[in-house]
């Protein structure tokens, strides 16, 4: 490798319509860190969310990544080359008071870690917190595709988590890009009753149904809180997830919340949005409104199981597949909401 080692390809956002295949040294190696060889990279939702990562341009993204360990620093033992790995970008203290609640998304250190130089890389670098904290060794039987599905995955079981479903209860998806199509796959493993959805785009209407969606209603043409009090007798749903994070879709969200419901906010929204809350409405309703921001270790974890297992439906969900040189054709495509669920790089073996 120490030849080809000189130079790492990376992915660098510089805009929405800016990304550039870039050239630099392939990061060194410290105790207790280990190089990771990009096998491949999926793009997320929130990459495809140019306001976000403009904040932090340029930077090299990505972070639904999977490869091989190349190479492991002094006193490593958790991994060593060949391996087959998944890595979680951000990794908590797990002592902290944030931690010892379960609230890894809050932790100091959780916020602060990073892939070096990020996913879309040739050759990436797992600092000791990642590799100790949050990587995970991959069952042969799952492939590179499958586990790059890891993180998007675990996002959606802390969301259901913090949905707190209760056996029975209906649930309500807003929008059904992948995420969305990840919460109607999973929902009634954690307890739904009912799956409800909708979306403007019909295919992604039919593909949720496909995926075990009892009713998806057509946002284009429908009104979608009529549909669903007349498929409920009134009783709406008692869990409704918005994908979007747009004021329009949180208060559609809303609208469709049965009494006593929970209604999770997904996506983040424009930092200059505000949402007005009909208060006392909500307050007579009961309603509650559940932000659910990213994943931890236990959330990765299980989503592994879960694609271990084949409850995710891959082949329903990845649609596109780029090598790195057409990352801005890949992304392109991944934002086209007509065609794409789930858009990945895969590496090639240079």
């Amino acid at each position: 490798m120490r030849g080809r080692a000189l130079k790492n390809r990376v992915a660098r956002f510089y805009d929405i319509d800016d990304l550039r295949v870039e050239s630099e040294p392939v990061p060194a190696v410290g105790a207790g860190e280990a190089l990771v060889r990009t096998r491949v990279c999926g793009i997320c939702t929130g990459d495809l969310m140019g306001w976000y990562l403009k904040r932090k341009a340029p930077l090299v993204f990505g972070h639904e990544v999977v490869g091989t360990v190349e190479r492991v620093g002094e006193g490593v033992e958790s991994v060593q080359p060949g391996d087959r790995v998944f890595v979680h970008h951000h990794a908590p203290c797990l002592s902290c008071r944030a931690c010892r609640r379960g609230d890894f998304v809050h932790c100091a250190e959780w916020r602060t870690s990073h892939l070096v130089p990020g996913g879309m890389a040739d050759f990436f670098l797992v600092p000791r917190a990642n590799l100790e904290r949050d990587t995970l060794r991959l069952p042969d039987s799952v492939p590179f595709e499958a586990a790059a599905l890891i993180e998007p995955t675990a996002c959606v079981v802390k969301s259901l988590r913090r949905a707190q479903l209760r056996g029975g209860e209906r649930i309500f998806v807003i929008g059904l890009g992948i995420m969305g199509q990840l919460h109607v796959a999973l929902a009634s493993r954690f307890g739904a009753g009912e799956v409800f959805a909708s979306d403007l785009e019909p295919w992604r209407c039919e593909r949720a149904l496909e995926l075990g969606a009892d009713a998806v209603f057509d946002a284009s043409r429908e009104n979608v809180t009529e549909r669903l009090r007349d498929a409920t007798g009134g009783e709406m749903a008692e869990v409704v997830i918005v994908g979007p994070g747009t004021v329009p879709a949180i208060e559609s969200g809303l609208e469709l919340a049965a009494p006593g419901g929970r209604v999770v906010l997904f996506t983040a929204t424009r930092p200059e949005e505000r949402l007005p809350l009909p208060v006392n409405e909500l307050y007579f309703r009961e309603v509650s409104i559940v932000p659910s921001y990213s994943c931890g270790p236990q959330d990765t974890r299980e989503a592994l199981t879960l694609i271990a297992a084949g409850n995710i439906p891959v082949d329903r969900l990845i649609t596109h597949r780029f090598p790195l040189e057409r990352i801005s054709e890949a992304f392109t495509a991944a934002a086209n909401p007509r065609g794409a669920l789930k858009t990945l790089i895969v590496f090639d073996e240079r």
